[in-house]
């Protein structure tokens, strides 16, 4: 995921976006990053800090002294989260496509209560649900 993202430091790569993707490179460029890997060495982008392997105790702290939301990406990273009890809201987009595959963020055994509290249809079938996590 990371890798994926870093895109928005490659100014040749930028070239070759949309002007929507284009317009996450402020935010991008502006937010703290933690990346949490188990194989990554090195990260190459700015305000960026790699720890190995997920540590909950750190998000923690992170959300303790948030100002702002804190946003994670990534599927198995965001199952490790939402198992430490540490998602309080979950942002999905619902594509009218099945794919049959890829990497759950659920995981066996985790069961919690959702409160919708908004959604969007977009033209192109799309559609944003914003649920909260309830204790």
């Amino acid at each position: 995921m990371y890798e994926t993202m870093a895109v928005w430091e490659t100014p040749e790569a930028l070239d070759n976006l949309s002007a929507a993707a284009r317009a996450f490179e402020p935010i991008w460029r502006a937010a703290d990053k933690i990346v949490f890997s188990s194989t990554l060495r090195s990260v190459s982008t700015a305000k960026t800090r790699l720890l190995a392997g997920f540590d909950p105790d750190v998000v923690r702290e992170l959300k303790a002294g948030a100002t702002r939301d804190i946003a994670i990406g990534g599927p198995k990273l965001a199952a490790y989260a939402i198992r430490a009890g540490l998602v309080d809201e979950f942002d999905l987009l619902i594509a009218p496509v099945v794919a049959g595959g890829g990497t759950p963020y659920w995981l066996a055994g985790v069961s919690l209560r959702l409160e919708l509290i908004d959604e969007h249809r977009f033209a192109n079938g799309i559609v944003h649900v914003r649920y909260r996590a309830l204790s």
